[in-house]
């Protein structure tokens, strides 16, 4: 059972450890390659989920109920930083999405209410982040769920992150690491959640190629189609280009 405290210190509510919530709470990366994984900028990981310092000013985290210091990011933090990725161009403005993040623990009484598919997925959930956004006085650029005519529907960039997910039992499951590489898949139980296609990490891929090996080679080698290679490789590209503007 894991509890964590509300408002004023009182505590907020408890959670029993059910098996999707379990995967979501299996340490799986360091921050690093959270940020490198996502291609984004350095330290951006780290202060969306654990907070930071600046000009002595206290910015509280995102993700993390507080700052604790902790290496290691589970994978229901990631799976919540994969969709904050989605409003990397808003830069610094992604940390007001503060209040509506608690607020939506409380509402779901979950730990990572952005790493499970009902609030975006179901109509009631799509009506309960609508209120929530609107109560905390979310950015209309920063929220998941949007009036298109009429319905409720998701953003933008929420849909982008909805459409990269594979969810199991409510929860994520696995996803892409990039809306647009659906061959490429980040699964904290396979190869320690490292970029894989099918089994086989990008990485490696990548590494054949700096080799010489031409990319028939490496898909008859590896039984992949030839399309899987090319987004192994265009991924690990994308992923080597410095990453566009977070914070």
């Amino acid at each position: 059972m894991v509890r964590f405290p509300g408002v004023n210190g009182h505590e907020r509510m408890r959670v029993v450890i059910s098996q999707p919530a379990a995967l979501l709470a299996r340490p799986t990366y360091g921050m690093a390659q959270v940020d490198s994984i996502l291609r984004l900028r350095g330290g951006t990981a780290r202060r969306w989920i654990d907070g930071y310092v600046r000009n002595r000013k206290t910015y509280p985290p995102i993700v993390r109920l507080e700052h604790t210091g902790e290496e290691l990011v589970t994978w229901g933090e990631f799976s919540e930083v994969r969709l904050l990725s989605e409003f990397r161009d808003e830069g610094a403005l992604v940390a007001r999405m503060r209040p509506a993040v608690e607020a939506l623990r409380d509402e779901f009484r979950v730990l990572y209410p952005l790493a499970y598919a009902r609030p975006l997925l179901e109509p009631q959930g799509r009506e309960l982040v609508m209120k929530v956004q609107e109560r905390v006085g979310l950015e209309k650029r920063l929220r998941l769920i949007v009036v298109r005519n009429g319905q409720l529907t998701l953003a933008t960039e929420a849909s982008a992150f909805v459409d990269s997910v594979d969810y199991v039992d409510g929860v994520a499951r696995r996803m892409n690491p990039l809306p647009d590489l659906d061959e490429v898949w980040l699964d904290p139980m396979r190869r320690f959640g490292e970029p894989i296609v099918r089994s086989v990490p990008t990485a490696v891929i990548a590494e054949q190629i700096r080799a010489g090996d031409d990319e028939e080679m490496i898909a008859d080698l590896y039984e992949l189609s030839r399309r899987q290679v090319w987004q192994a490789i265009r991924y690990e590209l994308l992923r080597g280009r410095d990453a566009p503007k977070a914070a």
